[in-house]
């Protein structure tokens, strides 16, 4: 079965609060590093102070705050977690 890819929009105010659209996941969090899924592959977002304020599974909609330091976008979910295994 193929999974359908939904558009998905990701923003940064000021290293502040990230606002992204199209979120499957939110797969783990902490105030330092917040994994999700978008479309089959990870979301990383690091920096400190990090805090979920909103996730709509239904509409895919995230929020958090936070200092942002760094965002990796594209890592295939599988590979990520054999890792750290």
């Amino acid at each position: 079965m193929r999974e359908e890819i939904k558009e998905s929009v990701l923003t940064i105010e000021q290293q502040k609060k990230v606002t992204m659209s199209g979120v499957s996941s939110v797969d783990s969090f902490s105030e330092s590093l917040i994994l999700l899924t978008v479309n089959g592959k990870r979301v990383r977002i690091e920096g400190t102070k990090l805090k979920v304020l909103s996730f709509s599974e239904g509409s895919g909609n995230f929020v958090a705050s936070g200092e942002v330091t760094l965002v990796k976008y594209g890592m295939q979910g599988k590979l990520f977690s054999r890792l750290f295994k």
